[in-house]
């Protein structure tokens, strides 16, 4: 069952170009990763410290291969410091 999710990430104010750093290295690394069917990440222009995740995956095994990556890693120790809130959402893909 395909697992499509958006993230949002409130960067703390002065924070925006370190989240922005972060999260762009996300970016190639979880395209390659096997079951990625989408991975973007996008920064709002109208609000510079909000950042959105839109991710889909082929299953619950591509996810938590994902999740237990390299890449996955270095973000999971080094993105709490810059970040105000993050919050996510389960998607449904309409046909």
């Amino acid at each position: 069952m395909t697992i499509t999710k958006r993230v949002t990430f409130i960067a703390k104010e002065g924070s925006e170009a370190k989240m922005k750093e972060l999260l762009s290295a996300m970016v190639v690394p979880s395209k390659a990763s096997d079951g990625c069917i989408f991975y973007d990440i996008f920064q709002y222009e109208n609000n510079p410290r909000k950042f959105m995740a839109v991710e889909s995956w082929r299953d619950e095994a591509a996810l938590d291969g994902h999740k237990a990556s390299a890449h996955y890693a270095v973000y999971k120790s080094s993105y709490e410091p810059y970040c105000e809130k993050k919050y996510s959402d389960e998607l449904e893909v309409l046909k």
